[in-house]
């Protein structure tokens, strides 16, 4: 009798335990770790302020591990379980990178099941006060009249700012030469000086203000509350948009439960007012997004950056 009642015990057993692991009932019962990029950076602050929402509401400890380098973080995060309690915080670069590269080292659409899209930072397209420009429709005019004369300069190889300007010259149609600094700060100060004409950044308030730069257009697809008054570039170049976002990723096949509930507790704290009036003061917007449209803005952005890397030649190899 006990043989027998093992026998038709054990497999009920087995189906139910499987069905509360797939439905996520008993998560989280341990620590939850959120890799992200290296200390001090926005990411990293960013990612600090959701691990301590979560902790809250979630009632497990929510911890962040910080990594450098592109793509180490998201090979660490691939190879994990996929169980909830590996997670990764990361940017834009995530899945752009792969496109600069000959031989990806993963797959952001295989290897990864998208959570939520927590924020999104506009830039700003910006010019020496010397530029005798002050719309976007000025600088595409001046850039056609006088082909390969204006540089813009960029922070690095595949940079988000360096990707921004490039798709700016491909969908407006213009020639304007591309000028490498180490970091954005060197390209700042470039632009400041007057070694380049433009340059689309962000982190440039203290110069707008002074009047060493002259702001033209932000890059968001509708005008942003961050800067008021300052037209977007799509308002003259239809479709254009490039913003800094910062997104939460688990390992594929990670159970839906568990990716629905991290979701809505992540969302629910990029709602609260004091938590948007403070990521609004460091200059960011939070997003919230459900798993569905981040995996639509990804799909969406690798279509249109991979089209922009491939016929700009751009490498990161």
């Amino acid at each position: 009798m006990r043989y027998l009642c093992w026998m038709i015990c054990a497999p009920v057993a087995g189906i139910m335990l499987g069905t509360s692991v797939v439905s996520g009932q008993d998560y989280p019962n341990k620590t939850i770790r959120i890799v992200t990029a290296q200390v001090g950076g926005s990411q990293d602050l960013s990612a600090r302020m959701i691990a301590a929402g979560l902790t809250a509401s979630m009632g497990q400890q929510v911890i962040v591990e910080n990594r450098s380098g592109g793509t180490i973080g998201g090979e660490i995060v691939a190879k994990a379980p996929a169980d909830g309690y590996t997670l990764i915080y990361t940017g834009s670069i995530f899945w752009t990178l792969p496109l600069m590269r000959k031989t990806p080292t993963y797959d952001v659409l295989k290897e990864f099941a998208p959570i939520a899209l927590a924020t999104r930072e506009p830039l700003m397209l910006v010019a020496h006060p010397s530029l005798p420009v002050k719309t976007v429709k000025e600088l595409i005019a001046l850039a056609k009249a006088r082909p390969g004369a204006l540089n813009y300069g960029t922070g690095g190889v595949g940079s988000s700012n360096h990707l921004a300007a490039e798709l700016f010259k491909a969908m407006a149609g213009v020639n304007i030469v591309g000028v490498q600094y180490r970091g954005v700060g060197g390209a700042i100060i470039g632009l400041v000086s007057g070694e380049v004409q433009i340059m689309i950044a962000t982190t440039v308030g203290p110069h707008l203000q002074s009047g060493k730069l002259r702001a033209i257009a932000v890059t968001s697809a509708q005008p942003t509350k961050l800067y008021p008054g300052v037209p977007t570039i799509a308002a003259t170049v239809p479709g254009y948009e490039a913003t800094q976002k910062a997104s939460m990723f688990a390992p594929a096949k990670t159970p839906v439960a568990i990716i629905n509930r991290l979701n809505r507790e992540i969302v629910a704290f990029l709602n609260k007012p004091e938590v948007k009036a403070k990521y609004l003061s460091d200059g960011v917007e939070t997003v919230g997004s459900t798993p569905d449209e981040l995996t639509a803005i990804i799909k969406s952005e690798i279509a249109r950056m991979g089209k922009v890397v491939r016929d700009a030649h751009i490498s990161a190899d």
